[in-house]
């Protein structure tokens, strides 16, 4: 059976965004300022990054445009995976979704620029990463567990975001950073963001595009997975003074990605966003800045089995079949931070946003339905406004309290939910409302007051260069919308009301480590989630899933280190773990990632370095079958395994660097153990979970002028 291509229905300037790109980075290399006058002696030796380390307590920052392996990242949840502590729900080449510690869904804010943005699938298709472009951005941000209160409600496993820097210039300038990647399986990547500006103002564009077809596990099967990404984000900022900043952000982007879990496959993932910032410094001797915030996020999502695939008449859905979900979030923020001499710095504020999502299912275009001329259906309505503080106290040199609180007023509003007519179950189902059952629609409307806090204490070791912490948190976390109208429950007005918030109290406690030679840290939490939302699947594909709140145990940590043997050699190893126990039920949490370490070893020298990473997964035997999250089950146990991988990177001047590495290097047959339920597929060879690729190779060009 032939395939449609990955550009069946690509828009024209999604064909013309990577000869554009590719032209850019063209016309830059040629550019005078490339020569190769880079000084040994001023210029590192480029490392690829295969695991960053925890920058301060809870705390890890990295650059999302350094070279990094696995192979650089697609999509959001791709780069956070070789964050120590992640791990990432699979469900083909793309679009997997993000869990820290083992929590996964609302329980881990992502944040874009500062804004909230979500998907529309009912099956999590796409999560808020698949509409992030890591290299569009400066800097990745995450804060694990409940340790701060001023990015959003709910964050009871941490938050990330996703920001890029823009400052005012001191004399007209510019600055750009482009690449091209090329690797197996028809990888390739064109990015390039260029900035310019004057002291009045400054413009930033910032441009990419990312393609993969299927690729192959190691034992040489083809895994349904091909995508096709593109983005496109314009920044305009008006600077008047070194102390005020005007932000205007625009962005749009769209791409299609195959799914080997699913019955459907992704085939549009629009995105739309706008955003508006203003940031005043030095309003009076204490009042040091007051940032203001608005922004709109549109998601418009198309699943279907007609446009990356054929249907399959022996499958549930022989004919060709489209569903239509959006999702339009607006909201926005307001903080002044103060500060008194070097003692105490106060944040302060309130936010909030809003979302409507609607849904539509139909044909293609050349069917009697076709869902593009079809009404968008309204099914839910969410909101949250929150107002919070969050304080630095430092109580002596060495010493500092961080606290923070928080309360959130969070409303849910559905508009398709059950009620059953007389001599009904009583149960509806899912999107549908209900396989073979009498119901009726009606709209039903709830609200919760949840408040949240936190408290930890820093002290710097004065006999060594190392900072001890300890943190306790508590997270009130609202049911989101998956929990509450999702593909996997049941959407009863009763289901609805009953469902409580999720109350997580956590202890953080923790050692950093850093001197010239060597960095490391350990960190370890343990909480109780009390009403922890569960998710239990039917057992068969007609049946309905439910949301239930149970009480919950959970525990585990991260450590890490990284250590210079001599002026050429260095070494970083890091290990991860998380447990869960359902205390109802008395087993164990479903959808927890097993053990997991990395070794890397680096020998770099003037303008190049070689790398090896080896990592290793143990095998999970803690499961709880049936159950799981938001996006995925327990299928079972999985054993470990081992993947070896190798990368090298050379700078070609002080502006040109290559990066390269093969991944997987001995062709490892694996699958992680946090994975979607793969479907059988025409052509394709049936697995218990997605398949891992095979022996992966890839090289990276990089530019920075």
């Amino acid at each position: 059976m032939t395939h449609p291509t990955l550009h069946r229905r690509a828009p024209a300037h999604a064909h013309f965004l990577p000869r554009a790109l590719v032209g850019a980075i063209a016309l830059a290399l040629a550019g005078p300022a490339l020569a190769t006058d880079a000084d040994p002696a001023t210029e590192l030796a480029p490392v690829v990054v295969t695991a960053p380390m925890q920058d301060s307590p809870l705390t890890v920052v990295t650059d999302p445009k350094a070279p990094r392996q696995p192979v650089p990242a697609s999509d959001g949840a791709d780069l956070l995976r070789s964050i120590p502590g992640f791990s990432v729900i699979r469900k083909g080449g793309s679009n997997g979704d993000p869990v820290l510690r083992g929590m996964s869904g609302s329980r881990l804010g992502i944040l874009m620029d500062g804004g909230q943005i979500a998907g529309g699938c009912p099956s999590r298709m796409d999560p808020p990463t698949a509409y992030i472009a890591p290299e569009n951005y400066d800097r990745v941000t995450v804060i694990k567990g409940p340790e701060t209160v001023i990015y959003g409600p709910g964050n009871s496993a941490g938050v990330v975001r996703f920001d890029r820097d823009f400052s005012r210039y001191a004399e007209p300038g510019y600055r750009v950073d482009a690449s091209v990647l090329g690797g197996s399986w028809g990888r390739n990547d064109q990015n390039l963001d260029l900035r310019t500006g004057a002291p009045t103002g400054y413009l930033g564009v910032a441009a990419n595009h990312t393609h993969s077809q299927d690729y192959a596990d190691g034992a040489g099967h083809r895994v349904h997975s091909r995508y096709d990404r593109w983005n496109v984000d314009t920044t305009v900022g008006w600077t008047p003074s070194d102390d005020t900043r005007l932000e205007l952000a625009v962005g749009k982007g769209n791409g299609q990605a195959a799914y080997a879990f699913s019955g459907m496959d992704g085939s549009q993932f629009l995105r739309e966003s706008a955003g508006l910032t203003l940031v005043q410094q030095h309003l009076t001797h204490h009042w040091d800045t007051l940032e203001v915030q608005a922004y709109t996020h549109y998601a418009d999502h198309v699943m279907d089995n007609y446009t990356l695939r054929q249907p399959d008449p022996a499958s549930m859905m022989p004919m060709a079949m489209a569903s239509n979900v959006a999702r339009r979030t607006r909201g926005g923020r307001i903080a002044g931070t103060w500060r008194w001499d070097e003692v105490l710095e106060l944040v302060a504020g309130m936010d909030g946003s809003t979302n409507a999502h609607t849904l539509r299912n139909g044909g293609p275009p050349d069917s009697m339905i076709y869902y593009g001329l079809l009404p968008r259906l309204r099914d839910a309505r969410m909101s949250d406004v929150g107002a919070f503080g969050e304080l630095r106290w430092t109580l002596a040199p060495r010493q500092r309290v961080i606290s923070g609180i928080r309360l959130d007023r969070a409303q849910a509003r559905g508009y398709q939910l059950t009620l059953p007519s007389a001599g009904t179950s009583g149960m509806g189902g899912g999107m549908s409302g209900g396989m073979g059952s009498s119901t009726t629609k009606v709209t039903a409307s709830r609200s919760d007051t949840l408040p949240s806090g936190f408290v930890r204490y820093e002290r710097d070791l004065a006999s060594a260069p190392a900072t001890f912490y300890a943190g306790i948190g508590h997270v009130e976390r609202f049911p989101d919308y998956w929990e509450l109208f999702g593909g996997h429950v049941d959407t009863s007005v009763t289901s609805f009301r009953n469902l409580q918030p999720e109350r997580t109290a956590q202890l953080d406690i923790g050692l950093q480590y850093h001197d010239a030679r060597m960095k490391a840290w350990v960190s370890g939490y343990a909480g109780m989630v009390q009403d922890f939302i569960l998710m239990r699947y039917p057992a068969s594909a007609m049946g309905t899933g439910t949301a239930s709140n149970v009480q919950a145990r959970i525990a585990g940590g991260e450590a890490g280190v990284s250590y210079a043997f001599d002026p050429h050699w260095s070494g970083d190893a890091s290990l991860s773990t998380a447990w869960g126990q359902n205390r109802t039920e008395h087993r164990p949490l479903p959808q927890m990632p097993p053990l997991e370490a990395r070794f890397g070893l680096t020998y770099a020298r003037d303008a190049w370095s070689v790398g090896a990473l080896w990592r290793v997964a143990a095998a999970q035997r803690r499961v709880a079958v049936g159950e799981g999250n938001i996006v995925g089950q327990d299928l079972g146990t999985s054993g470990g395994f081992g993947v070896l991988s190798l990368n090298g990177s050379y700078r070609l001047g002080r502006h040109l660097t290559l990066s390269a590495g093969i991944d997987n290097l001995l062709d490892r047959t694996y699958a992680e153990h946090l994975n979607a339920a793969p479907t059988g597929l025409v052509g394709y060879v049936s697995t218990v979970r997605v398949n891992e690729p095979g022996r992966t190779a890839w090289m990276k060009l990089a530019i920075h002028l």
